[in-house]
C-alpha cells in the first residue's frame, strides 16, 4: 500500500537497499576477481577490477604448498564436531531453563546472560591453561572440546523453545514419557528453525576460527585450514596476496553452501526466536 502511493519513496528505498548490498559484496568480488590475478596485478596502484591475464597459478600453487586434504579434513572435523555439540547440549540446556522447574534455575540463566557480556578474550588464557593442564594441546579434542556449549547457542533455544506450547509436555507425561523421551519426540522435532540458526552460526564460526587454532596445534598435521592459509601465504619479506586470496575463496564456499542449504529455516528461526 505505502509503495503504491509512494512511488518516489519506493524508488528510494530499492536504490538504499542496492547500494548496501554492492558495498556488502564488493569486497568479496574483490577476493573472487584478484585470485585469478599475478601479484604485480594485484600491487598495482592505481587497482584494476577485471584481471587482465587471467589464470589459475594461485590456486595451483596453494594446492601444491599445502597439505590441504589434512587441512580441510581438520576443519571439518572440528567445525561438526562443534556444531553437533552445540545442537544437542545448547538444546537441551534451552529446554531445561524454558520448561522445566528445578531450584536455581533463575541463578543459572543469570550466569548464562551475564556469560554472554563477557569478550572471549577474556577467557582465552584462563581455557588455554584448563586444556593444556588437561594434555590436549596440539591435539584435535583440544580444538572442539572447549567450544560444544555456548552461552548464545542456549539463549537462542531458551527463547525458542520457550515459545512452544506447555501443554505438549503434559501430553507426553500422560503418555508415559519421561524427560529424555519428551525432549527427543516432542521438543527436538519442532526446533528445526532454531537449530538450523544454531547450526549455521556455530559452523560458520568455526570454520573461520583462527586465534584458538593458531595457539592450540602446534604441529602441521593438526592446522586448520585459516591458520595453514595464514601462515603459507607470508613470506619473510612480504604476503603473497594472489594466494591468500585464493585460499580465502576456498575456505568460504563450504560456508556458502551450507548457507544456501539452510537459509529458509535460517531466516524463519531468526524471526520467530526474536518474536518470541
Amino acid at each position: 500500500m505505502l509503495g503504491s502511493r509512494n512511488p518516489y519513496g519506493r524508488a528510494l528505498v530499492h536504490v538504499v537497499v542496492t547500494v548496501a548490498l554492492l558495498v556488502v559484496i564488493a569486497p568479496f568480488i574483490w577476493m573472487v576477481l584478484g585470485s585469478f590475478k599475478g601479484e604485480g596485478e594485484i600491487r598495482r596502484v592505481p587497482p584494476t577490477w577485471w584481471p587482465e591475464a587471467a589464470s589459475l597459478d594461485n590456486y595451483t600453487q596453494l594446492f601444491a604448498r599445502l597439505d590441504f586434504g589434512t587441512y580441510f579434513t581438520n576443519s571439518v572435523i572440528v567445525a561438526l564436531v562443534v556444531t553437533a555439540g552445540n545442537l544437542l547440549f545448547c538444546s537441551m540446556l534451552g529446554y531445561a531453563l524454558a520448561l522445566l522447574r528445578f531450584p536455581g534455575k533463575r541463578a543459572l540463566l543469570a550466569v548464562v546472560l551475564g556469560t554472554l557480556m563477557i569478550p572471549g578474550v577474556v577467557t582465552f588464557v584462563p581455557l588455554f591453561v584448563i586444556v593444556a593442564n588437561a594434555g590436549l594441546i596440539d591435539s584435535l579434542p583440544g580444538l572442539f572440546l572447549p567450544f560444544l556449549v555456548t552461552p548464545f547457542g542456549v539463549f537462542l533455544m531458551r527463547q525458542f523453545i520457550s515459545g512452544l506450547p506447555p501443554d505438549l509436555l503434559d501430553a507426553g507425561r500422560v503418555d508415559g514419557a519421561g524427560e529424555l523421551g519428551i525432549f527427543a519426540r516432542i521438543i527436538l522435532p519442532l526446533c528445526g528453525p532454531a537449530l538450523a540458526t544454531l547450526g549455521i552460526l556455530t559452523f560458520l564460526g568455526s570454520w573461520n576460527n583462527f586465534l584458538w587454532p593458531l595457539v592450540v596445534a602446534q604441529t602441521e598435521s593438526h592446522y586448520t585450514l585459516p591458520v595453514a592459509l595464514a601462515l603459507y601465504s607470508t613470506g619473510q619479506n612480504n604476503t603473497q596476496y594472489g594466494l591468500l586470496l585464493a585460499g580465502a575463496c576456498v575456505v568460504v564456499l563450504p560456508l556458502l553452501v551450507v548457507f544456501l542449504i539452510f537459509q529458509r529455516h535460517f531466516v524463519e528461526g531468526i524471526a520467530t526466536t526474536g518474536i518470541k
